[in-house]
């Protein structure tokens, strides 16, 4: 039991964090979740809750914590993620990828454990190159409504660079694309719980705009591989983790209205402030230095999706 490592994860009751504490003690790791349910759910790690490998501490990150002990790896995940949320809870937003990024910056310097920050596609704003490299820089507006996540974590690749330069510790970046699965937030506002939902419902699929604006999904399990295959390497990034296949909107919305076999009719919004137009990763360098690419096929995670949805509708 003492060999085993110990990684502390953020945010851990959300979404994609809640899958990386899985996939961690199924590798034999012990793990520490810290999560303040601002935005995560304890749902995502009630089956975790009797691990003797998993320990919880209900905890802002935002505000100096101490771990007793051993800690080999901290995954900083903790931040609201969709518009709904960061747009509910800006300030907080703004604070956990501040204050909390320095925060646990510091306890991964003082426990001399590696430390990895989930940053996102959202740092490439409405991007003028396509597809996004991790040498583009971004087209994002400093001031906009969006700009609480965006520049929120842009500050965080920041400093996580800055402590990596200065304190020479080691640190991994990885930039998540639009990413799906089980345990997704029913009511987030993001595109695939919008539409598996509306369907599901028989309510209008709501498309934003035209509908051509484009994005590339990736399923929940091919994302965390990917995440895990960079904290276990010696690359510090940023490196994109994230499916180049890319589908409009429009197109999107007919693929899952068809798995659900539903008949909802679909309906145009206007399109929301700074909403990208175009989101699809280059994958060149996690190919190259991870030997990581996606596998499952939109149709198939987008088939596990729904099953756990209509369980969880109510």
């Amino acid at each position: 039991m003492k060999s085993k490592k110990v990684s502390l994860v953020t945010g851990g009751a959300g979404f994609i964090p809640s899958h990386i504490c899985d996939q961690l003690i199924e590798r034999g790791h012990k793990v520490i979740c810290v999560d303040n349910f601002l935005t995560g759910k304890k749902a995502n790690i009630a089956h975790l809750l009797t691990n003797r490998d998993f320990t919880f501490i209900r905890q802002d990150v935002s505000a100096p914590f101490r771990v007793p002990g051993r800690v080999d790896y901290v995954l900083h995940c903790a931040s609201p993620a969709s518009p709904v949320d960061y747009l509910k809870h800006p300030l907080e937003t703004l604070r956990v990828g501040s204050y909390g990024t320095h925060n646990m910056l510091e306890m991964a310097r003082q426990k001399k454990a590696v430390f990895l920050i989930t940053s996102t596609s959202e740092v490439y704003g409405d991007p003028l190159e396509h597809p996004q490299t991790e040498s583009y820089w971004g087209n994002v507006n400093p001031n906009g409504v969006r700009s609480v996540y965006d520049e929120a974590k842009r500050y965080a690749e920041a400093v996580t660079f800055a402590y990596h330069r200065v304190f020479r510790l080691p640190v991994r970046v990885v930039r998540i694309f639009n990413t799906y699965g089980p345990r997704m937030n029913l009511h987030d506002g993001r595109v695939v719980p919008n539409f598996i939902y509306q369907s599901l419902k028989g309510l209008p699929v709501t498309i934003y705009g035209d509908g051509k604006q484009t994005r590339s999904f990736c399923f929940v399990d091919d994302e965390v591989e990917g995440i895990l295959r960079l904290l276990f390497s010696d690359v510090p990034g940023p490196v994109n983790i994230g499916n180049p296949r890319e589908f409009t909107i429009l197109e999107f919305a007919k693929i899952v209205r068809a798995l659900t076999g539903g008949h909802s009719r679909i309906v145009h919004r206007p399109l929301p402030q700074d909403d990208p137009k175009q989101r699809k990763p280059d994958i060149t360098l996690a190919r190259k230095t991870l030997g990581w690419e996606p596998k499952i096929t939109l149709r198939v995670g987008l088939s596990k999706t729904i099953e756990w949805f209509k369980a969880n509708l109510e």
